[in-house]
């Protein structure tokens, strides 16, 4: 296995990452024009777990400056089926936070749905706490 920042992709990862998506949230389709945007962004960075040439795992990580510091934001952590329950996803999680301690001093947050219970239970295993706040959304 090995984790790496993805910088462009072939018409099979693009599937292999549309059907990690599917695994996330079945009704937000990948389009390439998302995909092409973010691997060309300089403070958003995928990140893909291989098996061998194959892409099974994901995570977004974005960053950003705001008056009260540097922040990230960690996104769309999916794990392609077949190789859940095997730690992966922690490796995963854990490879994300190695590259943030590089940009530390960082205040790092992510959200999951409740119902996604092992996902909860991994942000929890590696650090995470949960937060006392509201999230509110807008699709404009």
């Amino acid at each position: 296995m090995e984790i790496q920042e993805l910088s462009d992709y072939t018409e099979e990862q693009f599937m292999e990452l549309v059907t990690l998506m599917k695994v996330l949230d079945n009704t937000l389709p990948l389009k390439k024009e998302v995909l092409d945007a973010l691997l060309s962004s300089t403070s958003d960075h995928l990140f893909v777990l291989k098996d061998k040439e194959h892409i099974i795992g994901c995570a977004t990580l974005g960053v950003f400056i705001s008056p009260t510091g540097k922040k990230a934001s960690i996104e769309d952590v999916v794990l392609h089926p077949d190789y859940q329950g095997k730690g992966l996803s922690k490796q995963l999680m854990h490879h994300l936070l190695d590259e943030l301690r590089k940009m530390a001093p960082i205040h790092v947050q992510l959200t999951s749905r409740p119902a996604r219970i092992a996902a909860n239970n991994l942000y929890k295993a590696v650090g995470f706490s949960p937060k006392e706040t509201n999230v509110y959304i807008l699709d404009l």
